[in-house]
């Protein structure tokens, strides 16, 4: 399926790779939507690196904390009628070199440093408990402590109207700041929300919703020392990304996670020798497989039939013993239940195997 350390190794000594640096400016970045049509903002070879600069669509919900001059220029230069079909504002789309139709995209992500000390959470219309909460809007606003790792909640307001239009500036003088979650402290685990490639799709298709492209997946593991694996829709991939977070839980059940702008930096390969049929993440200790559909058993089921053939095709399991082992030794987990399509994610060990032998 992929390859060994030795294997990696081996081959990436045989790269020079070139820095690329990716500022989010309008005409860098895109509202809310994938395209094949797109042109891309930046041309790149299989091995390159890319520092890229990932935009809150959120920033709005405390413009003195979470803006500067460059994020101004974006919110005020996109139209709101541009920020369609869905939310998030995706930085991209970067074209890479060589990719074809079949192959796969592997994205190491290496780094991802927050812009701001600040992040917010919103309670949102699409929170899956927004009719327990009286169908009412509530912003928490999260201050990062970096010596820590820990963030906690500098304060929190009520909002009037639906959040409707991606990027809502609600000014302090306009909302009651009250005092939230005294003594709590959270853990910050920086992670991008919403990556992919361009899917094979005429026109426009929503953040919102995640997908074989990757898009929205909305898993917090998918941060610093992870890599996914995108299969390739179009020639080119169109790689973007966007929906940075700096904490998440499983679930993210009000409706966002703690959003907040992000630097990222990652590496990119085109990968001819290896197919997936969706996003698949690993980390260091663990292989992750998705399953997204409208109905939250229909997205287990495909989770699980993904993790089967990973199974299968990479450790080369029979598929009696791929189904025994994910039984006893899988952990199944709700990604989020907000997007539209719910997820579910399951988690493999990787250190559960025999060791691979190194190339001699």
């Amino acid at each position: 399926m992929t390859l060994t350390v030795p294997q990696r190794r081996a081959r990436d000594e045989t790269i020079s790779p070139t820095f690329h640096d990716l500022r989010a400016t309008p005409k860098t970045v895109h509202w809310g939507y994938f395209d094949p049509a797109l042109a891309p903002t930046l041309r790149v070879k299989s091995g390159d690196i890319v520092r890229a600069e990932a935009i809150t669509h959120h920033a709005g919900d405390a413009p003195e904390l979470l803006m500067d001059d460059a994020i101004h220029t974006i919110y005020r230069e996109i139209p709101e009628d541009d920020r369609t079909p869905g939310v998030h504002i995706m930085t991209g789309p970067i074209l890479v070199e060589g990719a074809k139709v079949g192959d796969v995209l592997e994205v190491r992500y290496l780094q991802m440093i927050p812009r701001f000390n600040y992040g917010c959470n919103l309670a949102a219309n699409w929170g899956y408990l927004y009719k327990e909460f009286n169908e009412t809007e509530r912003v928490t606003i999260y201050k990062l402590d970096p010596n820590s790792n820990n963030a906690h909640a500098l304060f929190a307001y009520d909002v009037k109207e639906k959040y409707l239009k991606p990027g809502r500036i609600t000014l302090a003088k306009d909302c009651c700041r009250e005092p939230a979650l005294n003594g709590v402290r959270v853990p910050v685990r920086p992670h991008l929300g919403t990556a992919g490639v361009a899917p094979d799709v005429k026109g426009r298709v929503s953040t919102i919703p995640p997908g074989l492209h990757g898009g929205n997946i909305d898993n917090w593991r998918i941060g610093a020392g992870a890599t996914m694996y995108y299969p390739i829709a179009v020639d080119g991939a169109l790689f973007s990304i966007g929906d940075p977070h700096i904490s998440q839980g499983d679930g993210e059940l009000s409706g966002t996670a703690i959003e907040a702008s992000l630097n990222v930096v990652f590496q990119i390969f085109v990968r001819k020798d290896i197919k997936v049929a969706s996003p698949l993440l690993e980390t260091p200790n663990e292989w992750i497989c998705h399953g997204f559909d409208d109905d939250l058993n229909v997205a287990m089921r495909k989770a699980s039939l993904e993790m089967l053939d990973l199974l299968t095709n990479n450790q080369n399991l029979s598929r009696n013993d791929a189904y025994s082992l994910m039984s006893v030794a899988a952990d199944f987990g709700v990604t989020q239940v907000v997007d539209g399509k719910q997820g579910i994610h399951v988690r493999m060990g990787r250190g559960i195997f025999p060791p691979c032998e190194e190339i001699k």
